[in-house]
């Protein structure tokens, strides 16, 4: 009874459309307790490679779906289960069906994640990790685990041309990995407001355009709205560093104002004496 319900639900799972996405948590919910009755949630000694295929198949389409829902933390969490699968030997494995189909994508998924949030450490210790296991030749083959692997280099390099091409949707590998793209560029985004926050007091809108891979002018407009920025007559403005230059201007005038005024006292005293 178990067994014929996931492999319902995983039909059902297959054929989910945008439209009927918000199912799928609940059907997610339904599988996961079919294979607590099946002993297949979490995989030990006595699971069949049978219902080791239904427990990795549900908890790969979980990790997919949490990412077309935008749900990072369903996502890891899912990620995290997953590894208890992922880390068999290939001989518990059915040798006609193999591993997990889905390793190499929420693999690079969960790569694609740790960099939109910053966290190198981690993105090269899943690597390090893969690369024993899978061995370098089978990674560097892998389009799935290239295409991060491509867009940390061109971060390292601070190539963000490099990093907005490559989040093209005609260059990503699948939908899923266009969620993450979208985040990181919005990450790449804010970093690069910050340092012109600092560097410039303003900027005219067309070459903040080109600065913030935004595809209008209007775009500009909104983003500069949002960051609290000023935009008129042609130019964003950048309220902070106006306030820091107002600010060291007018410790230069205080700090003027102590020297003429020390030099002053200097010069009646002199007169005192002479």
């Amino acid at each position: 009874m178990a067994e014929h319900e996931v492999k319902q639900i995983l039909r059902d799972l297959d054929h989910l459309q945008p439209a009927t996405l918000s199912q799928a948590p609940n059907l997610l919910s339904r599988a996961k307790l079919a294979l607590l009755k099946l002993d297949a949630l979490v995989p030990d000694a006595d699971t069949t490679p049978h219902h080791l295929h239904f427990g990795a198949a549900v908890l790969e389409h979980g990790a997919l779906v949490s990412i077309r829902l935008k749900d990072t933390d369903a996502f890891t969490r899912y990620y995290q289960q997953l590894q208890s699968f992922y880390a068999l030997p290939a001989e518990r494995w059915n040798s006609r069906v193999g591993k997990p189909k889905n390793q190499a994508k929420v693999t690079g998924l969960y790569l694609l994640l740790l960099l939109s949030v910053g966290d190198y450490a981690g993105f090269h210790t899943v690597l390090e990790g893969l690369e024993v296991s899978s061995g370098k030749g089978e990674m560097e083959q892998n389009e799935f685990i290239q295409y991060p692997v491509r867009l940390e280099q061109a971060l390292m390099e601070g190539s963000y041309d490099k990093v907005w091409g490559e989040t093209k949707r005609e260059r990503v590998p699948s939908e899923e990995f266009g969620v993450f793209s979208e985040v990181l560029i919005n990450t790449i985004r804010s970093e690069i407001a910050s340092c012109s926050e600092r560097a410039y007091p303003s900027l005219p809108i067309s070459n903040a355009k080109n600065l913030l891979f935004l595809d209008s002018e209007g775009a500009v407009v909104q983003f500069a709205q949002a960051r609290g920025w000023v935009a008129k007559d042609g130019r964003i403005y950048f309220p902070q560093q106006e306030e820091e230059m107002l600010a060291a201007q007018r410790d230069v005038m205080s700090s003027s104002s102590m020297v003429i005024e020390n030099t002053l006292g200097y010069a009646r005293k002199l007169e005192t004496i002479v």
